[in-house]
Parts: C-alpha cells; sequence; structure tokens
C-alpha cells in the first residue's frame, strides 16, 4: 500500500477513486508502551516532552495502521491526499490524532 500526502504518485496513473478513509487513534495518559509519566518526570521538562513525544509516535502509528487497514477493507492500491490532525482534548490528558485521504487503485505508467 503506498500512502502518500500528494494528490497524484509519479510514474502512477490512478484509475479508480474508492472513497475517503480514515485512521483515528487515542492516548488518554501520555504514555509509551503503558509507562506513564511519573510525578518527579513532570518537573524535568525533557523527560517530559521526551515522553510525550514518544506516546504520539506511538498514537500516531496507530492512527496510521487503522488508515491501512481501512484502504485494505476497499481493495485499494494506495491512499493519496493524506492529512494529520493532532487534536488535544481540553481539560484532559487525551491526545487525539486523524488521519484522512482518499483510498485509490493505480497502475504503472510504463
Amino acid at each position: 500500500m503506498i500512502l502518500t500526502t500528494t494528490s497524484s504518485i509519479e510514474g502512477s496513473k490512478i484509475v479508480e477513486y474508492k472513497g475517503i478513509v480514515t485512521g483515528i487513534a487515542y492516548n488518554t495518559t501520555y504514555s509509551y508502551k503503558g509507562k506513564k509519566v511519573s510525578f518527579k518526570d513532570m518537573f524535568s521538562m525533557s523527560k517530559y516532552y521526551e515522553s510525550c513525544a514518544k506516546g504520539l509516535e506511538q498514537v500516531k502509528e496507530e492512527a496510521f495502521q487503522k488508515l491501512n487497514e481501512n484502504g485494505k477493507a476497499l481493495n485499494a492500491n494506495a491512499i493519496v491526499g493524506i492529512k494529520i490532525d493532532i487534536e488535544p482534548l481540553s481539560n484532559t490528558n487525551t491526545l487525539i490524532v486523524s488521519i484522512t485521504g482518499t483510498a485509490v487503485n493505480i497502475v504503472s505508467e510504463k
């Protein structure tokens, strides 16, 4: 499955548009691999930011996996025009990652 933020894929032609697909994932603890930020680490900004960044990468990867699965469910071989939206929910520790794109079938122009 080819995933791209562009609307076309060089050397390929879009022959069928399958539909819009999404992948959504969230994290409510700002944790990474089940390890939460400790109270002590909250006062070490570098450790806090490192934990948040690792947690974000994990959630983003999960959202991409769901996007890929949804594209395969439509029998697409590529997803173009991908947009990523990362939103914190106010008054919570929840971070939501939403990825949207257009599932298509492509063929090589060669």
